[in-house]
């Protein structure tokens, strides 16, 4: 079955369905609603046997490079990029077809936000190569 990478952004994809604040701006119990719901995700895709992974990141980031032989990598702190994309988490999915992977990143993008109403966000959807590291 092909796996499925859905990639949360911290204000990234194409224009908002509606404005949303950044997290930490919102009440404290939108919050708490929101990673309830991110909470209980992985136990609705565990039981249909979908589930493989979900991760939360800090929007703090190093970008790093290769800088030649014998160098020290050659590292930037930062929030941003050039292309304004900050990555708040992901979440893997093994799933029969690309349409059910579509319909879980559905759900996740009526995630809660401010007020309860759900975020409508846009949620990146990527197919995983085959693994490129040969059994062991």
């Amino acid at each position: 079955m092909p796996r499925y990478l859905l990639i949360k952004h911290y204000r990234g994809g194409p224009e908002p369905h509606r404005p949303v604040p950044p997290m930490e701006e919102w009440a404290p119990e939108d919050a708490e609603a929101h990673t309830a719901f991110l909470y209980k995700f992985p136990e609705l895709l565990g039981e249909s046997g979908e589930f493989v992974d979900l991760q939360a990141l800090l929007p703090t980031r190093t970008w790093v490079r290769y800088d030649g032989p014998g160098a020290a990598p050659v590292t930037a702190e930062g929030q941003g990029s050039e292309s304004g994309e900050l990555v708040a988490g992901w979440c893997m999915v093994d799933v029969k077809s690309y349409e059910r992977a579509l319909e879980i990143a559905a759900h996740l993008s009526a995630a809660p936000g401010p007020g309860g109403e759900p975020l409508y966000e846009w949620i990146d959807v990527r197919e995983v190569l085959p693994s490129l590291t040969p059994d062991t």
